[in-house]
């Protein structure tokens, strides 16, 4: 047995999630898994903003993700999640890496620092995008099969996935997220299906963790949904945006004694001692 899977446990991780439909490998679990996860563990970046890339390892994102009462960024949750999906049955066929464009200046204006996940279902010809890390009200909320043009709606968010031309040898995909407020689509990220392997986001994750101009490194960035609200702590800036009708609230958090109180209350995040608010 990998180690991996000695080091997972997948009924803790199941309960951390509060998921307690089929165990098995079809789309309905794995839409249902999905939705679970990204409700369930909150995004967010405190081991970064302490200047320290966290780790990758299983044993340490169980420690953490699922028995520390604690969330993080999409290494970390797409990482987790591919452990899990692996318990249950599904084959991830690719881990990927994607430029996030979402408020990019250009398409090519900033690195590939996101990960995403490429998972086939078994009798399904179509592989799915899987990302339960994207910190963003254009998230996928569940994953959505790997064709270009069509609409998808999932779990009350509209996507899509599109071509754009780019200098590479293979195909460009664009993930957008229909946006009311503005009338359209809005771009998220996009990628190319070359496969990235473990050893490739070690290093990634440490550059994201660690460059002082990581935007990570710099502030804080916490966010946790519900079926009611998407709730994203960015600094000292408090926005909820609810989902029924896309209103959104806004107010300045007064110091880091708040901070952490709302990190816990309001996020489920118990911060460590010393850590950067």
């Amino acid at each position: 047995m990998p180690d991996d899977a000695v080091e997972f446990d997948l009924d803790a991780y199941l309960k951390r999630i509060g998921w307690e439909g089929e165990r098995r490998a079809d789309l309905v679990t794995l839409k249902g898994v999905h939705l679970a996860h990204v409700r369930g563990i909150p995004f967010e970046n405190l081991e970064a903003l302490s200047g320290r890339a966290p780790s990758l390892g299983p044993a340490d994102l169980m420690a953490k993700l699922v028995h520390g009462w604690r969330g993080g960024y999409c290494y970390e949750h797409n990482t987790l999640f591919s452990l899990a999906l692996d318990a249950l049955g599904f084959r991830v066929k690719a881990l990927l890496t994607a430029r996030v464009v979402l408020g990019a200046k250009t398409m090519e204006s900033r690195p590939r620092t996101h990960m995403a996940l490429l998972v086939e279902v078994p009798g399904d010809p179509r592989p799915y995008l899987a990302d339960v890390g994207f910190g963003a009200t254009g998230a996928l909320l569940e994953p959505v099969p790997l064709v270009a043009g069509a609409e998808f709606r999932d779990a009350g968010r509209l996507h899509r996935l599109v071509h754009v031309p780019h200098h590479g040898p293979l195909e460009m995909w664009v993930l957008e997220a229909h946006d009311s407020g503005v009338g359209g689509w809005v771009a998220q990220y996009a990628f190319t299906l070359e496969p990235f392997e473990k050893s490739d986001f070690e290093v990634i994750n440490w550059h994201v963790a660690t460059n002082p101009r990581s935007p990570f490194a710099q502030s804080l960035y916490v966010q946790h949904l519900s079926g009611e609200r998407h709730l994203l702590l960015h600094g000292r800036l408090l926005i909820e945006t609810r989902v029924d009708d896309g209103r959104v609230r806004e107010r300045q958090v007064a110091d880091a004694a708040e901070v952490r109180r709302l990190l816990e209350e309001e996020f489920g995040v118990v911060a460590p001692p010393g850590a950067v608010l």
